[in-house]
């Protein structure tokens, strides 16, 4: 979690890229727990406004609007899809659900045109005889089938 954290801040406003699943998530637990504190405080020190917010809550949300937008920017880059489908979530109701399936898919594998995998992995694309590459052609060990039957080595 302090990883994430430490890379949404030092990412605060960088809308390229890629971000993996769990920097993602552990960001959102993190400005849930920093908003939980903030109301703690404001209603402890009374500064809470007839609208129900306050002036920690205000600040804590307005410092953490910028990074938390490039992180699930960067979210939507690592499963394959535009940034700008983050801002569906402003749709009430149907778009966060949108927003919440997409933040919870896997990351596309190998590179895509937003960078390399953050993973580190290929997806494993024409590492064993016979298995296709991602365009379903032969992978880099040949024809599927042409070695024997999968797992026959």
């Amino acid at each position: 979690m302090v990883d994430a954290v430490k890379n949404g801040f030092s990412n605060y406003a960088r809308f390229s890229g890629r971000a993996r699943r769990s920097e993602f998530w552990f960001w959102t637990l993190f400005t849930v727990i920093v908003s939980i504190v903030a109301s703690v405080v404001d209603n402890a020190l009374g500064l809470t406004t007839s609208s129900g917010g306050g002036v920690f809550q205000g600040i804590a949300s307005l410092a953490l609007l910028v990074p938390g937008l490039a992180v699930g920017w960067r979210r939507m880059h690592d499963t394959g899809k535009s940034g700008a489908l983050y801002l569906i979530g402003l749709i009430p109701l149907v778009g966060w659900i949108l927003v919440v399936v997409w933040a919870c898919q896997d990351s596309q594998p190998g590179p895509n045109h937003h960078g390399p995998n953050p993973k580190g992995i290929d997806g494993g694309y024409g590492q064993f005889p016979g298995q296709q590459d991602r365009f379903g052609g032969p992978g880099q060990y040949g024809q599927p089938g042409q070695y024997g039957q999968p797992g026959q080595f």
